[in-house]
């Protein structure tokens, strides 16, 4: 079994693209061992690399299909202490990066398959097409899919750190008074909602300007010292937790890098509502 040691790191290096998972990437690898080790013709193979990494994909392929819609194994990140090799493992995952697999996650379980191997791992279409039990343009249009798909996710992430940057840069400058600042991050016509329970008449409150959103911010900076950056609803929010409880929420729409609404929520039902992330 010397040609497959020789491949070892290779063959884990395209279980854990595909799945994703340190544990599950290995047992990938154990069941490609006991096939070579049960091949009858195994000193027919001329090419012990390429029957590996079919063997490998077709048994990530199975793997990925009988998971539910809903992931029950997480993405092994930390990576667990009892590894084998910790090293060996954070290299594994920097190479790929967590939020890269994170897309790959959401491809089917074809697309993943065509795009590993095809861009990360340059194996011809021609040879993934049987893996996949497709014909050789059928598995290329899998591939500029999941391509696509991925590009569109990335993006998508890049959009979300910028509009993060601008409510950090927000809750800075309510903290510090910095009224410059804030109107350097608001649009001209910006506007500001607060439902009943978050206004100080207890009716809803609209404003409307730069200047009368800047003036607002900076009566919220004695709050904001209980307040932090988390996600509401999928999006950059502030969240306003004294005492660890969370009893208001900021919701912003940014466009071109703007502040052009604020939504002020604390009517508790609301509230609950709220898909909330809240940093740790």
């Amino acid at each position: 079994m010397d040609d497959f040691e020789a491949h070892r790191d290779h063959l884990r290096a395209v279980a854990y693209r595909m799945l994703g998972s340190a544990s599950e990437a290995d047992d990938a690898v154990q069941e490609a061992w006991l096939r070579l080790a049960r091949a009858r013709d195994a000193e027919d193979i001329e090419n012990t690399r390429a029957w590996l990494t079919t063997v490998v994909a077709r048994v990530c392929l199975d793997m990925l299909r009988s998971r539910t819609a809903r992931r029950e194994v997480q993405l092994d990140t930390p990576l667990p202490a009892d590894s084998p090799d910790p090293e060996q493992e954070a290299m594994l995952a920097d190479s790929i990066g967590l939020a890269l697999l994170v897309v790959l996650d959401a491809l089917t379980p074809a697309e993943r398959i065509a795009l590993v191997l095809h861009d990360m791992f340059t194996m011809p279409f021609q040879e993934i097409a049987p893996i996949l039990g497709r014909s050789v343009p059928a598995t290329k249009m899998l591939a500029s899919r999941a391509r696509r798909r991925v590009r569109e996710a990335q993006a998508s992430d890049t959009d979300q750190a910028r509009k993060r940057k601008v409510v950090d840069a927000f809750l800075d400058a309510s903290r510090n008074g910095n009224f410059a600042g804030l109107l350097d991050l608001l649009d001209p016509d910006v506007t500001v909602r607060a439902d009943a329970a978050a206004a100080p008449g207890g009716a809803p409150a609209l404003l409307r300007g730069a200047q009368a959103a800047a003036r607002q911010a900076m009566a919220f900076s004695q709050r904001a010292k209980h307040a932090r950056v988390g996600v509401a609803d999928g999006a950059p929010a502030i969240l306003v937790m004294p005492g660890g409880s969370l009893v208001t929420v900021l919701t912003f729409t940014i466009t071109d890098g703007k502040i052009t609404a604020v939504d002020i929520i604390a009517d508790p039902q609301r509230l609950n509502q709220l898909v909330v992330e809240s940093p740790a």
